[in-house]
């Protein structure tokens, strides 16, 4: 290491404040106010808000050291992913407070807070802090064990040379997130209006859409694709030549067994908890989640195998009939086989137009907490009634030229390909920080080493 670094501890160079103890029966959840950053929200790099944000509504005189800045690292304190779950605040974040039980963490001027962030997000302090934990139900640390993981302290320059480097990884990480969650939101956009809203078939019956004509979202060659009339169904009006039926006419089930007891074949199960985030979040994050293994016989391995655009929905618990859309490549973007737990129910679609559609609007948020809900049973235990769904659900389906039209428009291909490019910038990234951290390589050759790779 070269002479002008220095071996610290990060009680040394960082002041570490602790959250304030808020009640919780006087969270709001809805703005206005300020958002309470709590231990729920930090994960891996990233704060989470969405159906976790809480709000505070009054700033107090006694609360305001616990205003978060720009650039604070914070560090969750509690939990089985206790020493992975810290992230570096942004503007966006703000206005915002901290919560007991997570950690803030802001220099004292000789470390560069853009270089803190690394050092903290470095798998080495995630391995210190997995070796000194408390806890076992429940593990935890302490401001003090984080104080004392020992650090090394390049020149300020240095320090923010390196910050710089693994900064542009995170910007085109948090570029390709931002390209992906518009995609989404306009695949999701065009689906209400396609299959929802109707709004092809209703322009051309008003005169709004004629033939050669472009308009928002119906380009003119489109236009043969969709009938000039609705006409009456169980489901109300619908475009004419489209199918309704129930689900059991478009998906066959396929249920999950139990796991074998001997290393006959080692596969990834898809659990219940990955349900609320492996296909929207982790992956396009380019964060592996966390998916346990589980021993299956070479049988089991196939017959619980997903097609494209299979529908897993969660069979039990406090969530269950949520569901999730599984593709294929998600398995090369998760590094093995995946296969699917006995916690979950499996549909798998009969027919293209069935799996570009049905699937879409069962991850919409009517279905998962409307229709999908409707088919619990027990109260303290619920489980999912899949064949009820199957017997009972009315589905509307294209025909297959329409949707696959939608699947060429916005398809997963494109998010797909973000998706792995980001994973590839997320590893390239992980492996740098601790060689720069460390000294094991220098900002100039971390430099040459990404541009002779383009970035």
């Amino acid at each position: 290491m070269a002479g002008e670094w220095r071996e610290s501890t990060v009680a040394e160079e960082v002041d570490i404040l602790v959250g304030f103890a808020f009640k919780s029966a006087e969270f709001a959840t809805e703005p206005p106010g300020y958002r309470l950053v709590r231990g729920d929200n930090i994960k891996r790099g990233t704060i989470e808000w969405g159906e976790k944000t809480r709000y505070w509504r009054e700033l107090t005189p006694d609360l305001e050291k616990y205003v978060l800045r720009p650039g604070d690292v914070v560090v969750g304190m509690d939990g089985s992913r206790v020493g992975e779950n810290f992230a570096c605040v942004s503007q966006e974040d703000l206005p915002a407070l901290l919560v007991q039980r997570v950690a803030c963490l802001r220099t004292k001027g000789n470390v560069d807070q853009a270089y803190l962030r690394y050092v903290i997000c470095n798998p080495e302090f995630t391995a210190y802090i997995k070796a000194v934990h408390t806890g076992t139900s429940i593990p935890h640390i302490s401001s003090g064990q984080i104080g004392d993981y020992r650090i090394s302290v390049p020149s300020l320059p240095e320090q923010r040379a390196i910050a710089h480097i693994l900064g542009t990884l995170d910007d085109k990480i948090e570029l390709n997130r931002r390209m992906s969650a518009t995609l989404e939101a306009m695949a999701r956009a065009l689906f209400k209006s396609w299959f929802v809203d109707f709004e092809p078939v209703r322009a051309k019956m008003e005169g709004r859409w004629q033939r050669g004509q472009s308009l928002p979202g119906l380009p003119a060659h489109l236009y043969d694709l969709f009938p000039d009339r609705l006409v009456d169904s169980e489901l109300g009006e619908i475009p004419e030549g489209w199918e309704v039926g129930p689900l059991g006419r478009f998906f066959a089930v396929g249920l999950g067994g139990v796991w074998g007891e001997d290393e006959q074949s080692a596969r990834a199960s898809v659990e219940v908890r990955c349900l609320r985030g492996i296909d929207c979040h982790d992956l396009a994050d380019g964060r592996i989640p966390d998916v346990p293994v589980r021993w299956v016989s070479p049988k089991q391995a196939a017959d619980r195998r997903m097609s494209d655009g299979t529908i897993l929905i969660e069979g039990s618990g406090s969530f269950c009939g949520r569901s999730m859309i599984w593709r294929r490549a998600y398995d090369e973007l998760l590094g093995e086989p995946v296969v699917y737990s006995n916690f979950c129910k499996r549909l798998d679609p009969l027919c293209t137009a069935a799996q570009a559609t049905v699937c879409w609007m069962m991850m919409r948020q009517a279905y998962r907490d409307g229709l999908l809900q409707s088919f619990r049973t027990g109260t303290a235990f619920p489980n999912f009634d899949v064949h009820g769904a199957l017997s009972n659900m009315i589905v509307t389906v294209p025909p297959a030229p329409v949707a696959d039209m939608f699947n060429r428009l916005f398809g997963l291909s494109q998010r797909l390909d973000l998706m792995a490019q980001t994973r590839a910038l997320a590893a390239l990234r992980d492996a740098l920080v601790p060689k720069l951290i460390r000294g094991e390589i220098r900002v100039r050759d971390a430099e040459r080493f990404l541009k002779e790779r383009g970035l």
